[in-house]
């Protein structure tokens, strides 16, 4: 594992910019502990936000400078690829998708099918009850058109009143 760019590895734009978000952060962490000003919780809380969000920065470091030998990057499963079956499976695949599309064509350009397929399902086999404008109720019809409003009265100011 030979590290390039002085010991940083490959990522060290990652590995430079954890590293400011961390003196940045603990930076605005101590000015909010030690000096006395009236918004020293913002800045507790806004330094450890910051040196929260360096991890990021320390997680992509370490993930790109990650080094797989050549010999597992060929498969990277664990599984040796078995190259009897795949032309089989590749054939058998393309067959597949390339008939289920010739069908789904076929039933776009003919609508009778479709609607032949769903001719077998009756208004009875749905559990919803079937309703006339009769008895049909609607929030607007339930609604009174003559709303009289009354002021409330008033009141001595000890009870709480909705207003």
């Amino acid at each position: 594992m030979a590290f390039r760019q002085a010991g940083l590895g490959r990522c060290a734009c990652a590995f430079w910019l954890a590293v400011a978000f961390d003196a940045v952060g603990l930076t605005v962490l101590l000015i909010g502990v030690f000096v006395n000003v009236f918004f020293y919780d913002f800045l507790i809380y806004a330094g450890s936000i910051v040196i929260f969000m360096s991890l990021v920065w320390w997680i992509f470091w370490y993930t790109g400078n990650i080094e797989v030998p050549h010999d597992e990057l060929q498969d990277d499963v664990g599984l040796k690829k078995d190259t009897r079956f795949s032309g089989f499976f590749r054939r058998f695949s393309s067959r597949l998708s390339q008939s289920l599309r010739s069908r789904s064509w076929r039933s776009a350009a003919n609508p009778r099918r479709v609607v032949g397929s769903l001719a077998g399902i009756n208004e009875s086999s749905f559990p919803f009850p079937t309703s006339t404008d009769a008895q049909l109720k609607t929030l607007s019809a339930s609604v009174s058109a003559d709303v009289h409003f009354s002021p409330p009265e008033a009141s001595t100011g000890t009870e709480n009143s909705a207003i």
